[in-house]
């Protein structure tokens, strides 16, 4: 008896890995519709989904798959999937924690690097001969000594500071509460921490509890030699606000794999030449992917096999 999987939005080496192993396991993968749902033949057989981070899965999609059994993403952040409404269906939901952790610290350290030092725009002044015709550019930041701030100190966050700790004159955090056990200062209020550190680092959840968080006013506490760094999710940081920070002067320059309206990118931003702009790439390696990708299927295995998944997204 075949065993229905809808799969949604997945990167390539994860919709590969999964079409590879799919006939060993009895897999049978469907895709959705215009509509965003299986054809109806299908629906009432689907008891896995298989989704990208970026992918919805709403209340919709899930009420329309009563056989559903496990929503498998294939990212650590599921603000996209409606948790709540699947538990009350009785249907897991699982993520890919862990085993992304170091690619998106090795991301955001060089995001860093890249902004204070001007990177993209010295490559571009040399491949323009510039450096021939009009002489040194423009002096750039020095990284090392400076002070760094965290907004989040999970997984990842705990590999970005262990990352910055040789390199950075103090380094502090914001949390909602204090982090047991971590040796940096904790700032109870984000706009306290904007105004103690030379550059901010973004890496929290996304989702209605953080919407806007990084506010005109913590990019304003932040001023004119900060730098915002956002490996998290567009949407945490008031991206207009940004834009304006960045345009007046009011903000130094901006690291960013993230953006409010992905794929696209703000004009203003892509013009600036103090901002470095990566598109969503944070975990984009290829052992990171396969990674991923494997720990996607093993929960799809495990709970499809009546077994506990292996990473479920947190109570």
């Amino acid at each position: 008896m075949s065993i229905d999987i809808l799969v949604i939005g997945l990167p390539a080496l994860a919709d590969d890995m999964l079409n590879r192993q799919a006939p060993d396991r009895g897999w049978t993968l469907h895709r959705p519709g215009p509509d965003g749902l299986p054809a109806p033949e299908v629906a009432g057989r689907i008891v896995g989904v298989a989704a990208s981070g970026a992918a919805t899965v709403d209340a919709r999609l899930i009420d329309a798959l009563p056989a559903l059994k496990i929503i498998a993403v294939h990212a650590v952040g599921y603000d996209l999937t409606d948790v709540a409404h699947a538990r009350s269906r009785g249907v897991v939901v699982t993520h890919t924690p862990d085993v992304l952790n170091d690619d998106v610290a090795d991301l955001a350290l060089l995001l860093a690097l890249a902004t204070l030092r001007r990177l993209p725009a010295m490559d571009a002044y040399v491949r323009a001969g510039r450096w021939a015709s009009e002489g040194p550019p423009p002096l750039s930041r020095r990284a090392s000594g400076l002070k760094y701030g965290l907004l989040g100190l999970g997984r990842i966050g705990r590999a970005i500071a262990e990352r910055l700790t040789p390199l950075a004159g103090e380094i502090a955090y914001h949390t909602r509460r204090p982090v047991a056990d971590a040796p940096w200062r904790h700032v109870p209020n984000l706009v306290d921490l904007a105004a103690q550190v030379d550059v901010l680092i973004v890496i929290v959840p996304g989702g209605a509890s953080t919407r806007g968080l990084v506010s005109a006013e913590v990019l304003a506490a932040l001023g004119p030699n900060g730098v915002l760094i956002n490996v998290a999710r567009g949407e945490v940081v008031d991206q207009d606000a940004l834009v304006a920070a960045l345009t007046s002067g009011r903000l130094g320059g901006a690291g960013l794999d993230v953006f409010a309206d992905e794929p696209n990118a703000p004009q203003a931003l892509i013009d600036s030449d103090r901002c470095v702009l990566t598109p969503h790439v944070a975990s984009a390696t290829v052992e990171t992917r396969q990674a991923m990708a494997a720990l996607m299927i093993a929960n799809l295995e495990a709970v499809l096999a009546g077994r506990p998944p292996v990473s479920p997204v947190p109570d």
